[in-house]
């Protein structure tokens, strides 16, 4: 790594050090919260992963992690590869969760991103954390 880049890379480290997820001031009956959207690849090496999969790794995986709810989503992605720099296409979903921001919260949505990794074979989960106010 150049010494321009690792002295960015400490300055931003250093800024972000204690950051956290602000709670929003929200009006009644919203509340505090955070939306996290979890974004999956559905392409492996052997060839894309079937929507059976894809529901099992739902219903045993994501579900009891955060049972009070969530959004599923179908999409199209795109990626560079780091090694080679090339673009990559895939099929995708795209799993937002609002929730509450806390610790736990955290550990969880880890839990889910490393699960899917092992099990199919992934380079990586996208995890997006945005703070929010919501009532339902």
């Amino acid at each position: 790594m150049r010494a321009p880049t690792r002295s960015l890379l400490a300055l931003l480290l250093l800024l972000c050090t204690g950051c956290t997820t602000a709670p929003l001031a929200c009006k009644p009956p919203a509340v505090s919260s955070i939306t996290a959207q979890l974004l999956f690849g559905r392409s492996t090496k052997s060839g894309p992963i079937s929507d059976a999969a894809w529901a099992e790794f739902l219903a045993t995986i994501v579900t009891p992690r955060f049972p009070d709810g969530l959004t599923v989503l179908d999409g199209y992605g795109q990626w560079r590869n780091p090694s080679t720099g090339e673009i990559g296409h895939e099929a995708s979903t795209l799993v937002e969760i609002v929730t509450s921001d806390t610790t736990e919260t955290a550990a969880r949505l880890e839990q889910i991103r490393d699960a899917y990794k092992t099990r199919f074979g992934q380079q990586s989960v996208g995890l997006v954390t945005t703070a929010s106010c919501a009532a339902f």
